[in-house]
């Protein structure tokens, strides 16, 4: 990646439109948070309480994106770099999580997973399509858009969970999906970590601004 590509828009040059998406996604998605934790526990599903951990993380994110965006890049890249730290956690939380549910043997209830899944996937499509066109900016906006591509995946992963449980009256599809959304957050995590990291060191060669 160029320094050039790197640098990516500087404070006078941020799109009002991709603000005003982020304020939408930080509403979904800080919505929906609620939605899934409340359906994780009627329902039992760790699938939904890694997704209902994973829509609270992306609210945060977004807020903390929306914090730096009219920024320099080295505060846009530390940002990026802080989300990416978080998306790991969320990976080793979850896999933490389905590896402990595991012992436990409890079935959850595939009609309430299938339902909430159904309602996450189309919040967050209608977000994806929304930040489709601001995919290949810096590592924060990149951060942004791989943390709501990971979330459609993750509901998709989710509704088949839901199909398996009712289809073999067994958690295993339920727990197989919780790891995969797990390895998805481990995935991304390091792809934006690297990419931040990079950035900051393009960062460190741009001389300071002369105040006037």
């Amino acid at each position: 990646m160029s320094a050039h590509c790197c640098a990516g828009p500087g404070p006078d040059a941020v799109d009002p439109r991709y603000r005003r998406i982020l304020w939408i996604a930080l509403v979904i998605n800080a919505a929906m948070f609620f939605v899934e934790i409340a359906g994780s526990y009627t329902s039992g599903s760790v699938s939904l309480l890694a997704d209902s951990v994973d829509f609270f993380g992306d609210a945060a994110n977004y807020a903390l994106s929306l914090a730096v965006l009219s920024m320099a890049l080295a505060w846009r890249a530390r940002a990026a770099l802080v989300k990416g730290i978080s998306m790991g956690l969320f990976g080793v939380f979850v896999l933490g999580k389905a590896v402990w549910v595991t012992t436990q043997g409890a079935t959850p209830e595939p009609i309430t997973m299938g339902m909430i899944g159904a309602l996450a996937l189309a919040a967050n499509v209608g977000v994806a399509v929304m930040l489709y066109a601001y995919r290949s900016g810096d590592a924060n906006m990149r951060s942004v858009w791989l943390c709501t591509r990971n979330d459609a995946i993750g509901n998709v992963a989710v509704m088949l969970a839901a199909i398996g449980v009712f289809g073999t009256g067994s958690a295993w599809p339920d727990l197989a999906v919780a790891a995969i959304m797990g390895t998805l957050a481990l995935s991304a995590a390091r792809t934006v970590i690297g990419e931040a990291q990079l950035e900051l060191q393009n960062a460190s060669h741009y001389p300071p601004a002369h105040k006037v």
